[in-house]
């Protein structure tokens, strides 16, 4: 079994957990009461490089990151620095993260909120809307072409923009195939959790120019930031350079003049 494999046999039996206390119609009622999401798309398309910031507790990798008991305050310096974007891990096992999460930050901050799961199923997105995300990571690796393109045809029913990610030519080749808009080369293999940058400036020129272009992993500095703007990336995902920084504000202001 791979360290993907496992991650996902928990992700799904949470999910069942979560679906036996919370029916489907229970979550479509509260989206009906939602104003609509907020859309990424102009704070990606801009002249510099924009961040996607990330409240990231731990990582299967690397274990406990940051003690973060109040994430939406740890968003909102974020956005002071003027983070484009604010990922949060919802996924609890490996990454210590909830729902729960997603609902204080998108309370507390002014700029779009991406849901980063192992999403699997239509509830999952269902979810994503009803806790206040904006974005939702589809992951290629973990999802047939058909449900793929389900999941991509339902965030634009739900108004979500979906971040679908890849990390080899095949998958990309699928990513791109679903017309999705914002398109993520994540350096890390979910198989075996190796970390190569260089797999993003591999296929990062056969993405369209009209799709935006976002650099996920192996960033620990502003040089990592600017290697990826030299390979293309409009938009970088930085989780653990910034948990770790101290001064998360000040390190975003420094990762987009890099």
């Amino acid at each position: 079994m791979s360290v993907l494999d496992g991650i996902l046999e928990g992700v799904r039996e949470d999910l069942a957990e979560r679906q036996r206390q919370v029916p489907l119609a229970e979550l479509k009622a509260r989206v009906a009461d939602l104003p609509p999401a907020l859309d990424p798309l102009p704070g990606f398309r801009t002249d510099e490089v924009s961040i996607i910031a990330e409240v990231k507790r731990r990582s299967p990798s690397k274990g406990d990151l940051a003690n973060i008991p109040d994430p939406a305050g740890l968003a909102a310096q974020y956005a002071d620095g003027g983070a484009a974007a604010i990922s949060v891990l919802t996924e609890q096992r490996r990454f210590g993260g909830s729902l729960a999460d997603l609902a204080a930050v998108r309370e507390r901050v002014p700029v779009p909120v991406l849901r980063k799961d192992f999403i699997v199923e239509e509830y999952q997105l269902w979810e994503t809307r009803a806790f206040g995300g904006d974005l939702a990571l589809l992951m290629v690796v973990s999802l047939d072409d058909a449900l793929l393109t389900d999941l991509v045809g339902l965030c634009a029913e739900l108004g979500l923009t979906p971040l679908v990610e890849s990390h080899t030519g095949e998958e990309l080749e699928r990513a791109i195939g679903t017309g999705a808009q914002v398109l993520g080369i994540n350096a890390r293999d979910l198989t075996t959790l190796q970390v190569d940058p260089a797999v993003f400036g591999k296929l990062a020129p056969q993405i369209p120019t009209d799709r935006i272009r976002v650099a996920e992993s192996g960033v620990s500095g502003p040089e990592d930031v600017t290697q990826y703007r030299e390979w293309g990336a409009d938009v970088v995902l930085v989780g653990e350079a910034l948990v770790r920084s101290g001064d998360p504000t000040d390190s975003i202001r420094r990762f987009r003049l890099a």
